[in-house]
């Protein structure tokens, strides 16, 4: 479990204190106060990734050089710092070159907020991000391997960019290195969605009282029997495009209620409780595969939600899982959903004292 997390120097906030509760903890306050900014913390501290930005420095408080972060996992000390040029990271007071390293004392994570209706209403790339958080988090050398095909794939699109008569031969061995990380990224994409499938199913039946079927199918973005035939055989679109006609970069995840497209067959409420399913599984998954349920950092769902899909969704919220919940008022805690816990009050970066979660302030 997670105990503390110390910040300072962290997006709004000099420096921020705080105990977690090993059930609930509630981060209560107006918008724009700091509440997502803490969130953001655990999740940088225990993943390396943040989901709100790619750029680093972006965390960094605004005219200080560097920022840090430090949690407690369970007996581990775990210190992420980052300057505007160099990470630095420590378990237990000792320096880790590498990520992997650090990463094998950390743990899961699933994160929820407002913006889960771009999986079902956005593009591919919001997919694609989904599967990539939780695959990242299953296959040791996933990002590795992602990192270095993201890398090849802007290499090869500059090769098609850059002049008039395209060097097809060394476009031709990019694709064939595309083609060793995607053929690798694919299948583990491809098991992780045949893992989340009936999840995702159970998950959306409790959101939606079991009257609908949710369903889910990995699209590979390019032909199995091989990427670097493909490529080949796409020059002429290539050489009008300037760009990489096939790859991992184009996967999708096919998103189904009632046997129907989502994005253009669902109502709101379908799509809502669809996206919240899609969460749901990762928790479940994610516990199934490590034996240990992820932490789950919710961002201020519960206002958005009706009261039936809130009750549901507070229903479906694993037990024995950790949470970190941000709100701007607690209403929605009533005598059918009042965890126990500990909650802050949240305002211009500062934090007000612990008290018992749902506490009117």
């Amino acid at each position: 479990m997670l105990s503390q997390l110390l910040v300072r120097d962290f997006r709004c906030f000099a420096e921020a204190k705080l105990a977690l509760h090993p059930a609930t903890t509630l981060l209560v306050g107006n918008n724009a106060q700091g509440k997502t900014s803490l969130l953001e913390a655990l999740c940088v501290v225990l993943r390396l990734q943040s989901p709100r930005t790619s750029t680093r420095t972006d965390l960094i408080r605004f005219g200080t050089r560097s920022c840090l972060v430090e949690a407690s996992l369970g007996d581990h000390q775990l210190r992420f710092a980052q300057s505007a040029t160099t990470r630095r990271l420590a378990v237990d007071n000792v320096v880790c070159t590498r990520s992997p390293d650090y990463l094998q004392s950390s743990a899961r994570v699933v994160w929820m907020d407002h913006s889960d209706m771009l999986l079902v209403r956005g593009g591919a790339e919001h997919r694609r991000r989904y599967l990539d958080f939780a695959a990242a988090q299953l296959n040791p050398g996933y990002l590795h391997a992602l990192r270095h095909y993201e890398r090849l794939l802007r290499s090869r699109n500059h090769l098609l960019k850059r002049d008039a008569v395209i060097n097809w031969r060394q476009a031709d061995a990019y694709a064939v290195a595309l083609e060793e990380h995607g053929h690798f990224i694919s299948q583990c994409r491809a098991q992780l969605a045949e893992s989340l499938t009936p999840h995702v199913n159970t998950a959306h039946a409790a959101l939606s009282g079991g009257h609908e079927i949710a369903q889910i199918q990995y699209q590979p973005g390019f032909d199995p029997n091989g990427l670097a035939q493909q490529l080949r055989d796409a020059r002429a679109d290539e050489e009008r495009t300037r760009t990489t006609a096939a790859g991992i970069h184009r996967d999708d995840l096919q998103l189904l209620v009632n046997d129907r497209p989502a994005s253009a067959f669902a109502s709101e409420g379908q799509q809502r409780s669809l996206s919240l399913a899609l969460k749901l599984a990762q928790v479940t998954t994610l516990t199934q595969a490590t034996g240990s349920p992820p932490l789950l950092l919710i961002d201020d769902v519960f206002g958005e939600l009706d009261h039936t899909r809130r009750r549901a969704l507070l229903n479906a919220l694993p037990q024995d899982t950790q949470k970190v919940i941000t709100t701007t008022s607690v209403d929605w805690i009533t005598g059918d959903f009042s965890p126990d816990g500990w909650q802050y009050h949240v305002d211009k970066a500062a934090l007000g004292p612990l008290v018992p979660v749902g506490s009117r302030l």
